[in-house]
């Protein structure tokens, strides 16, 4: 299994290579920019393990993490900070951090600090897909492997955007997603969010599979909300 890994860090450039090399070394990854959206953030969706930077503007990590142990959170969290006097880490762990890694480090180190806390917790809650090997809806079929997607066993040929955008629905079934959640799934991150940025690809992907694109019944819209996905068609609103 895939684990995914929340990462704050209050220095964006630090930030971008950590989730690149954990992104490449197998983890899921999503970022936080603003430590004050974290309760939040887990509403939506919970991580399998929160990469936490003490030093934030603002709010301080430590005061987070201090706030999801009081409301009984136990969500693994990994503190990284430029504060590596023992006290430092004695005050870290003592507010119930799983571990605590002192900048700058070697982002291999962190990952197997990550490694090993994931084994000492056993497994997290976490939205983070399985790993299907194809899903059906309706007439059509998608395959995750072979990235082929078919309707009646004729091949329909996607863009890779809009093949990234059916995988997430397809493996999100009946969970109404946010246009920042449904963001953050396909671009990790990397791409500043945008409130309209969405409309476009969804208009297009729903040209392909809907019978009648301005009623849909596969993703469909919840006024204020998001989108949903409705494997067996339906309606939501």
């Amino acid at each position: 299994m895939n684990h995914e890994v929340l990462v704050f860090d209050n220095d964006p450039v630090a930030r971008d290579l950590l989730s690149r090399f954990l992104r490449a070394n197998g983890f899921y990854v999503s970022v936080l920019h603003e430590i004050k959206d974290l309760r939040r953030r887990l509403e939506k969706k919970r991580p399998s393990v929160i990469v936490l930077d003490t030093m934030t503007p603002g709010t301080d990590g430590l005061a987070a993490l201090a706030a999801l142990r009081k409301s009984r959170d136990d969500i693994p969290v990994v503190l990284i900070s430029a504060r590596g006097a023992v006290e430092d880490r004695i005050a870290g762990l003592s507010l119930g951090a799983d571990d605590y890694v002192v900048k700058p480090f070697d982002p291999g180190e962190l990952a197997a600090r990550i490694h090993a806390v994931l084994r000492r917790c056993g497994p997290s809650p976490t939205n983070v897909p399985e790993a299907l090997s194809r899903a059906c809806f309706g007439p059509f079929e998608l395959d995750f492997t072979t990235r082929t997607f078919l309707r009646d066993a004729q091949r329909i040929v996607l863009r890779d955007s809009e093949f990234a955008l059916l995988r997430v629905f397809v493996k999100n079934p009946f969970k109404v997603l946010t246009r920042e959640l449904l963001h953050d799934l396909l671009h990790h991150g990397e791409v500043p969010f945008r409130d309209r940025g969405l409309d476009v690809p969804i208009w297009r992907l729903r040209r392909i599979i809907e019978t009648d694109p301005s009623n849909p019944h596969y993703i469909q819209t919840v006024r204020r909300k998001g989108f949903v996905f409705m494997p067996e068609g339906g309606n939501t609103r």
